[in-house]
């Protein structure tokens, strides 16, 4: 805040926040910019500014390069005119806009995962809000983190939400990440739901209720946008994008689409739904509306009702942020040839190779593979899925983790299946 003070900016400090609280805000109070200090979903050690000029959107590699020139090479020029003011009363702003008039018609029991994490101090008043019985599970702000690091992707955390349905009996489990930008599902049953499907049986119901809309999904997603029966019974269209917050965002604004969708979790809601930022508290509304408007169904019943598919979860090799790009360059470049040369990947027919974020290779069956570089931390980022069966699944793995391993500069997996 001294910073841009210094460069006769007028800060206006709304206090502890979500980052989709400081989005909130832009339009709330009626301004430009935005600054959310956050480690995002990262673990203790990391921190960052995620920041914007043009709402809803939120600066990319670009504009995070440009930054960078100006800080290193010492081209910051200070200015007079800078000014301070804190405002209050923006948290109850927020949480009344999520509520808004909606009230739950049918009982719903939620367990509310927030890992300790910031989003503890927003999600179980708004689901009480709205009508949820709320079990709570790690709940209480503590940024040591003690139980794990709160990453609605990371099996653990996925894990410790399914323990706590089938310990309390509950609906299904939402979990949230750090700085409450991301929702994950858990559904009745115990099973985890990847934010990629969560997404199609919400761009399900919200197909029916707006036919011929446009989805959002980002490279890491499953096939399903584009190739589920109820989606195109429907009329929607599925454009698949570059995987991060500012690129999807940026991408559902520019093409007029109703939601984007990113396997990590981040959801971007449009007009009329939402004003096109990821919230992870306003997905959690939206998924108990959907609920709402599906009495008689299950979360494991809208779960089975989707096309089944195989998928990996997202797998991330280690490789220095000074190198992960170069090595990623060289991997495209050998997925690629081996394409163009005839080659196959689990013994199929390589159908093309989708380059817009990484190599997204896509077999004949409608299977892929999936590696790109990671946009905020020294790693790359494997997906893989088969519509037809576990072991394919497994087998697109290995053949292509079997091109990574040409690389010397890529290291162990955090997770692997």
């Amino acid at each position: 805040m001294l910073g841009l003070m210094n460069a006769g900016i007028s800060v206006h400090d709304i206090g502890p926040a979500l980052s989709p609280m400081a989005y909130f805000a832009q339009f709330h109070l009626d301004l430009p910019a935005v600054a959310m200090v956050t480690a995002s979903h990262n673990p203790n050690g990391w921190t960052g500014v995620k920041m914007g000029f043009e709402r809803p959107l939120t600066h990319g590699p670009d504009e995070m390069a440009e930054l960078r020139d100006i800080v290193l090479g010492g081209l910051g020029e200070a200015r007079t005119g800078g000014a301070y003011r804190f405002v209050p009363g923006v948290r109850e702003a927020y949480l009344d806009d999520l509520v808004g008039d909606f009230r739950m018609s049918r009982p719903l029991k939620v367990v509310c995962a927030t890992g300790n994490g910031t989003a503890s101090a927003f999600a179980p008043e708004l689901f009480e809000r709205i009508g949820v019985e709320v079990v709570p599970s790690h709940n209480r702000l503590d940024y040591t983190f003690p139980h794990y690091n709160p990453n609605p992707e990371a099996l653990e955390m996925l894990h410790d939400m399914a323990a706590s349905v089938k310990a309390s009996g509950a609906d299904f489990a939402l979990g949230f990440d750090g700085d409450g930008d991301r929702c994950g599902v858990v559904d009745d049953e115990g099973e985890e739901i990847f934010a990629d499907k969560m997404g199609v049986i919400l761009a399900r119901d919200l197909a029916r209720l707006y036919p011929g809309s446009t989805f959002v999904a980002d490279v890491k997603s499953t096939g399903l946008f584009a190739s589920d029966p109820e989606l195109k019974r429907h009329g929607a269209k599925a454009d698949y994008w570059k995987t991060g917050h500012s690129h999807m965002k940026r991408r559902v604004k520019e093409i007029g689409a109703l939601a984007g969708f990113e396997k990590s979790g981040h959801y971007f809601l449009a007009e009329p739904i939402g004003r096109g930022y990821d919230c992870g508290m306003r997905v959690a509304v939206e998924i108990c509306k959907l609920m709402d408007r599906n009495p008689e169904k299950s979360m494991s019943d809208l779960r089975r009702a989707l096309p089944k598919t195989y998928a990996t979860p997202t797998m991330s090799p280690w490789c220095a942020d000074t190198e992960k790009y170069a090595v990623l360059e060289r991997l495209v470049d050998k997925l690629v040839a081996r394409a163009d040369q005839g080659g196959t990947i689990a013994g199929r027919a390589i159908d093309r190779v989708v380059t817009v974020n990484g190599a997204r290779v896509i077999l004949d069956n409608g299977a892929w593979g999936l590696v790109r570089a990671s946009s905020n931390t020294p790693n790359l980022v494997v997906v893989c899925e088969s519509p037809e069966s576990d072991a394919e699944m497994r087998a697109i793995f290995a053949d292509i983790d079997a091109v990574i391993r040409t690389e010397p500069g890529v290291g162990a997996y955090d997770q692997t299946i």
